[in-house]
């Protein structure tokens, strides 16, 4: 027993959000999944009113999960940064050539 529930029940929702936290972080290439995951980790925190243990567990992932979300966006800034650089540089090279020949 943990917190007045039985253990298949605890096993049971401990499990289902691991397999939903699994699905979900194979889906995050479309946009929905990150509402899906964020939703797992309110889930998550809500578990606290029934074991308050959860409340501790459900800050430290809910602030990995906006951790990763910020620095995930951080890099696709600086990827398109890196790429639109790359594209004037080449445009500026072909230039370059055309005015050579």
């Amino acid at each position: 027993m943990v917190a007045d529930v039985s253990r298949g029940v605890a096993l049971l929702i401990g499990v289902g959000l691991a397999v939903l936290c699994l699905l979900t972080a194979g889906m995050l290439r479309r946009p929905w999944a990150y509402h899906v995951g964020t939703a797992i980790q309110v889930a998550s925190l809500a578990l606290g009113f029934v074991i308050p243990l959860m409340f501790v567990l459900g800050i430290i992932f809910a602030l990995l999960w906006g951790g990763a979300i910020a620095l995930g966006r951080k890099i696709e800034r600086e990827k398109a940064a890196a790429w639109n650089a790359w594209l004037l540089e080449q445009q500026s090279e072909q230039q370059g050539e055309q005015q050579g020949a």
